[in-house]
């Protein structure tokens, strides 16, 4: 495992200071959650690909009254969990959340205690993984997993 970096909170860095450099074979999962509401009625949903675009998996789930930034959070375990029991363990993540994103860059700090949770149990399954990468993409370029997250609302809310 590579030695890793402390960003400003003196928490372990996910990125080591050199970036290993990409598989041959990975996975991508484009992440979305989502509120109706904030909170309020909340889903998630992950569309996984492997690294030449074709679908592996789609994964859903409502999660009752939730705040959107826990939803993003949730999608992203979840994919983080597939990715763990499938190979190639090696995962690239996409996601319109600069907020989630960014707190896993270490760019911005975790302050809000619910995600704090929710970033740390993050941390534990990417180290699991032979590879990691998470990049913010703008929302028309995430719309399998927005189109999951919305279903998952919907059959939470039984539309």
């Amino acid at each position: 495992m590579p030695s890793h970096a402390m960003p400003k909170d003196d928490r372990p860095s996910l990125f080591p200071a050199s970036k290993p450099a990409m598989p041959e074979k990975y996975l991508v999962a484009h992440v979305d959650g989502g509120a109706r509401g904030n909170p309020g009625p909340a889903g998630y949903g992950v569309a996984i690909q492997d690294q030449d675009k074709r679908p592996v998996a789609e994964l859903s789930e409502f999660l009752g009254r939730q705040t959107n930034n826990v939803a993003e959070y949730r999608g992203l375990l979840a994919a983080l969990d597939y990715a763990v029991a499938h190979p190639p363990h090696a995962l690239r993540v996409v996601s319109d959340s600069e907020l989630m994103v960014r707190q896993l860059k270490g760019i911005y700090k975790v302050k809000n205690p619910d995600l704090r949770r929710l970033f740390d149990e993050a941390q534990l399954k990417i180290r699991k993984l032979a590879w990691f990468r998470i990049e913010h993409a703008m929302r028309e370029h995430n719309q399998d997993a927005d189109r999951l997250a919305n279903e998952a609302m919907d059959r939470g809310m039984k539309r």
